[in-house]
């Protein structure tokens, strides 16, 4: 099994936001939305990541992020994205190193 595990941007009232890591390594980010009826996540990966990986990061989604919430798999729908990484852009200005692209 991979090595996956979560580091968490954001959270509001209705959504988080998680880095997926791998080996310190991002592989892909995760929203979760928190709407009335039903919960939205999407989980976008890199292109190398095989359909059982991703099957496994489901599964350590459910377990380690949901359940501890007492949300159950009935309860959420995935949304898989899979490609590369272009970066991030912005229009704010930040200081320091973030690696963030500025657009226009």
């Amino acid at each position: 099994m991979d090595n996956f595990y979560f580091e968490r941007e954001c959270r509001t009232p209705y959504s988080e936001c998680y880095v997926v890591l791998e080996d310190e390594r991002a592989v892909g980010r995760l929203d979760i939305h928190f709407a009335q009826t039903v919960i939205h996540a999407t989980l976008n990966v890199e292109e190398r990541l095989t359909t059982e990986a991703i099957q496994d990061l489901i599964d350590l989604i459910d377990d380690e992020l949901l359940d501890s919430v007492g949300i159950n798999r009935q309860e959420i729908i995935f949304h898989v994205h899979q490609g590369r990484d272009i970066g991030v852009f912005t229009a704010r200005d930040f200081d320091g190193n973030g690696g963030h692209e500025r657009l226009g």
